[in-house]
């Protein structure tokens, strides 16, 4: 075993993490490879070629460059428990009328659950994915920091990573930018690998069609709720819908024509099958409840002090104010108006660059 110590790879077969093996592996540590098997696009009966990390040719390109480098390298298959945990509340959170983030789910209670898992059967003291993020340790506690790219910074997606997560956790690329990594593919003789797309799409719905995916998943969804109300923000009637989960906070276009002026998706009802329509400033919110809360920074989100919290990735972050109920919710109260804050999505509090604490919207 290296003197550095024995590091287990998340390897999807893209440039972020190939680059973070060949870092390790430059730097005299001892790496095992590994690519997970999340998702077999083909039994979503999606129409587009089979793309991103758990397509054939990724899994081939993170194995070639295993063998090119000399380490050892393994397929992992955990379609069935990314499925019924990941998958499974995606649609159920659609069909309770809110928009979820699965990549999040994902991190917080399967990738790093799995990582974990399989690097104490192979001995590796430690973890390490492509993230752009920093892991810091102030107080005795871990605590994820924002990456030196701020287009590339994923910080907000991480906010649910625990202490012991992040204390064998390693994120090589948090000082790097994505133009310095596709240029450090492109010295170590991977021109064609330095060129490579980014993927920004749900791994398991990779034509970027939900109300697809919806509609195979439970093909009685849209027979049972189309034909719903669509209505103003007083309730009058507007027209009908196709079904409330086949729409979005801050949704413009599908709505239908005939307004005189542009209308929004501003509210969700599934109880009574209803999508109200509002003005873009009936997007505008100065707080919202959190659940779910994910303590890093500090074990508890300081009182009276101003912080930064972001409402989806890439928010540029609204200058905000913390408050807990008798119940020990955590309600957050902006200091300006926030566009489309949409139930189901993550609030993340900053202080500074570092994550505080992270949790689900549930209400605004």
């Amino acid at each position: 075993m290296s003197k550095k110590g024995r590091v287990l790879v998340a390897m999807s077969g893209g440039i972020d993490s190939t680059v973070t093996a060949m870092m390790l592996h430059d730097e005299g540590y001892e790496i095992v490879g590994i690519t997970m098997k999340t998702w077999d696009y083909a039994s979503s009966g999606g129409s587009t070629k089979e793309t991103g990390c758990c397509s054939l040719d990724s899994i081939n390109d993170a194995r070639q460059i295993a063998v090119e480098k000399g380490f050892h390298h393994f397929i992992v298959d955990i379609r069935e428990e990314f499925g019924d945990y990941v998958i499974d509340n995606f649609v159920d959170e659609y069909i309770a009328g809110r928009t979820p983030n699965p990549c999040i789910l994902c991190n917080t209670h399967i990738k790093w659950s799995a990582l974990i898992k399989r690097a104490d059967a192979m001995d590796c003291e430690f973890i390490a994915t492509g993230h752009y993020a920093k892991i810091k340790r102030e107080n005795d506690r871990y605590f994820i920091s924002k990456g030196i790219d701020p287009r590339k910074d994923q910080s907000y997606v991480l906010w649910g990573l625990s202490q012991e997560c992040m204390a064998r956790t390693m994120f090589p690329l948090a000082g790097l930018t994505k133009t310095e990594i596709r240029q450090m593919a492109h010295d170590w003789g991977y021109a064609e690998l330095s060129k490579k797309p980014e993927s920004y799409e749900i791994c398991f719905v990779p034509d970027n069609d939900y109300r697809g995916f919806l509609k195979r998943r439970v093909p009685e969804l849209e027979q049972n709720l189309k034909g719903g109300k669509m209505v103003d923000q007083n309730g009058a009637v507007l027209g009908t819908h196709d079904g409330y989960p086949f729409y979005t906070i801050g949704q413009r276009k599908g709505l239908g024509g005939g307004f005189l002026t542009p209308k929004y998706v501003t509210d969700i009802n599934p109880d009574t099958n209803t999508v109200v329509l509002g003005e873009a400033d009936d997007l505008l919110k100065n707080s919202l409840v959190v659940g779910e809360m994910n303590y890093q920074k500090y074990d508890k989100v300081p009182t009276g002090q101003d912080f930064v919290t972001m409402v989806r990735y890439n928010d540029r972050g609204t200058l905000s104010e913390v408050s807990y109920d008798e119940n020990g919710e955590c309600n957050i109260h902006f200091k300006a108006n926030v566009r489309g804050i949409a139930p189901g999505q993550s609030a993340v509090i900053y202080d500074g660059e570092d994550v505080i604490a992270g949790g689900l919207i549930m209400k605004r």
